[in-house]
């Protein structure tokens, strides 16, 4: 009894090797594609291969087995570059602000940094209560125009303009204060 299923074990694992080697080229160029790297795309193709070899059973017809070898190839490929982007993403961002080493300011720069702070306040309070609204949520807040527009009840352009505005009239009075 256990010879007869060793043997179906070597014939589905001779099965399994000859389809896998037939369609291995085509894996790899089916993987690249997605990864954009061929080395990358040859270490999913093996890896495709070994859970191929474990979940293939003898029931399965070839083209079933090659679809499901081509559908483990894409999943892994796919979870491939979605780690990549997880990566990415994460290496990208800035540190925290209470990571990054502070210089040691003068009482001269932070008097001057609490000046120019006094300035952007007056300049944002002499402005409509919509526009200090549409600063605040956009520049402090980290909202999107469409976000800001959305809560004002008004357009995007408008939003746009008037962050804008904001912004230059406080960048005029600051031109002023240094010049």
């Amino acid at each position: 009894m256990q010879e007869r299923q060793v043997k179906q074990q070597l014939d589905l694992s001779a099965e399994t090797n000859s389809l896998f080697m037939g369609h291995r080229t085509a894996l790899i160029s089916y993987s690249a594609r997605i990864l954009g790297s061929r080395d990358a795309a040859e270490d999913i193709v093996q890896e495709a291969y070994l859970r191929f070899g474990l979940g293939n059973s003898p029931a399965q017809t070839a083209r079933q087995g090659l679809a499901y070898l081509y559908r483990i190839v894409r999943n892994l490929s796919l979870d491939t570059v979605k780690r990549r982007r997880i990566e990415q993403r994460a290496q990208n961002e800035d540190p925290p602000f209470w990571i990054v080493p502070r210089t040691n300011e003068t009482p001269e720069q932070t008097t001057m940094f609490c000046d120019e702070v006094r300035i952007a306040q007056e300049v944002l309070a002499s402005l409509t209560q919509d526009i200090q609204i549409a600063v605040e949520m956009h520049r402090h807040g980290g909202c999107t125009l469409e976000a800001v527009a959305e809560y004002l009840g008004i357009s995007v352009a408008t939003a746009h303009r008037h962050v804008r505005t904001a912004m230059v009239k406080i960048a005029i009075a600051l031109d002023r204060k240094n010049a």
